[in-house]
């Protein structure tokens, strides 16, 4: 993988999507809340946070906001993060949100036998009014200049307009030597009202001839690209890399421009039980990360972000693909010990995991 050097970009990574307000009821329901924990989060957004946080590296996230008391936090809550928001778009609240809003995700965690359950309120978000021609492009990848651009599946699948936007930002990235990456992170939510699975192929083969990094799972591939997976049942409860070597192969014989294609593997015994790992394929060869089996879960979600964002580290860095997907691998399992969207991570700790330590404590 050949990355322009930092030395001539202001950003590691810049990541497009929308940033959520996620309110958690801790061990408690939806339901029967009556009270919630405010985090952000968002499937391209929880890259670039968790390429700042945990790896230091210098990240950028374009989306758009209402000016508005929760616009302000989520704002703050970026920032917080150490993400980089001047091209962060503004727009006038008119009072109670009819023409743009911020958008809420209400996510539970789950337990035992209990899924994880997430609720979004997002219609008519901000971020999914933005068009082509909305953001300046050349300015980001021209003039300040990116290392790597993420974007993703559920960014795409918000509007009618936002395919168009994903496409307008590859083409100057790929214009300026930028490497793209792209998670399909299928979403049956967003996608239903608007041609569902179908849809979702359409619009994800439009983009994937302008990617170089293809990520997802087993059901993105599947639902959000239409490649089968031979030997997964309904639950995708058989991990065998063997199966997905097989997918990867049909994968990069249809989009020969993909210089990577990664996915995690993951079987849940139960919503805080599953195992756990993750397969890379470039080069012509398949790498896999150590199956982490019945490996212990407190908050699922942003797991696969993680996943990403370790990854794309170790290209940067210039390491070995092996590295790369070990490191996605750890810092995923890490990052789903902890509450909310984000990774709360640190290198140290990575490197740790990768190495095979143990939770024993830390003095």
């Amino acid at each position: 993988m050949n990355t322009k050097p930092k030395s001539d970009c202001r950003y590691d990574l810049v990541s497009l999507g929308e940033i959520m307000l996620r309110l958690d009821p801790g061990d408690g329901r939806i339901a029967t809340a009556r009270t919630f924990r405010a985090w952000e989060g968002g499937g391209e957004y929880n890259v670039a946070r968790g390429l700042r946080r945990c790896f230091g590296l210098d990240t950028a996230v374009v989306t758009a906001l209402v000016d508005n008391p929760v616009g302000r936090l989520l704002e703050d809550l970026i920032l917080q993060g150490g993400v980089d928001t001047r091209h962060l778009r503004w727009l006038p609240f008119d009072g109670i949100g009819h023409a743009a809003r911020n958008p809420l995700n209400f996510t539970e965690r789950g337990f035992g036998v209990r899924a994880a359950l997430g609720c979004s309120d997002r219609a008519h978000s901000a971020c999914s009014l933005l068009c082509a021609g909305d953001i300046d492009w050349e300015r980001i990848f021209g003039r300040e200049g990116v290392r790597w651009f993420h974007t993703g599946g559920i960014f795409a699948a918000l509007s009618e307009t936002t395919p168009d936007v994903v496409v307008e930002a590859m083409d100057c990235a790929r214009r300026h030597g930028t490497v793209v990456s792209y998670d399909l992170n299928y979403r049956p939510s967003l996608w239903k009202r608007i041609g569902g699975s179908a849809r979702a192929v359409e619009v994800n083969r439009r983009i994937a001839p302008l990617v170089d990094v293809m990520l997802g799972n087993e059901e993105d591939f599947t639902q959000a690209l239409g490649f089968a997976v031979d030997g997964l049942d309904e639950h995708c409860s058989k991990l065998d890399p063997r199966n997905f070597e097989r997918m990867i192969r049909d994968v990069l014989a249809t989009f020969p421009n993909l210089a990577v294609v990664a996915t995690t593997l993951r079987n849940a015994h139960s919503a805080t039980l599953n195992d756990w790992g993750a397969v890379c394929f470039t080069g012509g060869h398949l790498y896999r990360a150590p199956l982490r089996e019945r490996l212990e879960i407190l908050d699922r979600v942003g797991g696969g972000d993680s996943f990403a964002s370790g990854l794309i580290y170790g290209f940067l860095q210039g390491r070995e693909p092996q590295w790369c997907v070990d490191c996605g691998a750890a810092h995923g399992a890490l990052a789903m010990t902890t509450p909310g969207d984000t990774s709360m991570a640190t290198l140290a700790e990575v490197e740790r995991v990768m190495r095979g330590g143990t939770a024993r404590v830390q003095r």
